[in-house]
């Protein structure tokens, strides 16, 4: 799942939600291809009653199938003024982390491997809506675009619905960046 090319990403739309669940599909065939399930902890779950949940930490874990191991997961620690977001692979590695920007209009953050060599930076739009990813030359590699999820699911739910497109993913940026493009709602965006 980690070498594709685009990710159609559908937030579940829930009642009085603690935490959130993202399908991730083939943007073609709507095929389910995976699953990303946000899993904070008890005492964090309760905190998020009172607490903005941006604040606390969380974790997201991304499955190819639910009942099955992560192949992926994304750990915020407790620390939202110089938020940094671990990645770690399914055997629970870091492979990088995200750090994000002291100042952005449109939102954003550097993405980091394992070694500390920055290999992309996500910059958004001044809407929150767009966003472009933008290796150390200066070329866009992937985008994040937010998707009409209809008129009601707008209105009345925060659930979002976004495309992510990856331009030659590898082993080494593949996952990096699918993360980056999962964490751009779960981590940074959601209230």
């Amino acid at each position: 799942m980690l070498d594709r090319q685009t990710y159609f990403i559908k937030e579940r739309v829930r009642v009085l939600r603690i935490s959130d669940t993202y399908d991730i599909l083939d943007p073609q065939t709507q095929e389910n291809i995976g699953i990303a399930v946000e899993r904070p902890g008890n005492f964090i779950r309760v905190l998020r009653l009172l607490v903005n949940k941006r604040l606390l930490p969380t974790r997201v874990d991304v499955h190819e199938h639910e009942n099955e191991p992560p192949i992926l997961s994304i750990k915020r620690g407790a620390n939202p003024f110089t938020a940094r977001i671990d990645i770690l692979n399914g055997e629970g590695e870091a492979i990088g982390y995200f750090k994000s920007k002291l100042f952005s209009l449109g939102g954003g953050f550097h993405v980091y491997d394992v070694r500390d060599n920055k290999v992309a930076e996500v910059k958004g739009n001044w809407k929150g809506w767009d966003f472009k990813f933008i290796d150390n030359s200066g070329k866009q590699v992937g985008t994040v675009t937010k998707s009409w999820a209809g008129f009601a699911q707008e209105l009345f739910t925060s659930a979002d619905n976004y495309v992510i497109n990856l331009q030659n993913p590898n082993a080494g940026t593949g996952g990096l960046l699918l993360a980056a493009g999962l964490a751009i709602d779960t981590v940074y965006n959601e209230n």
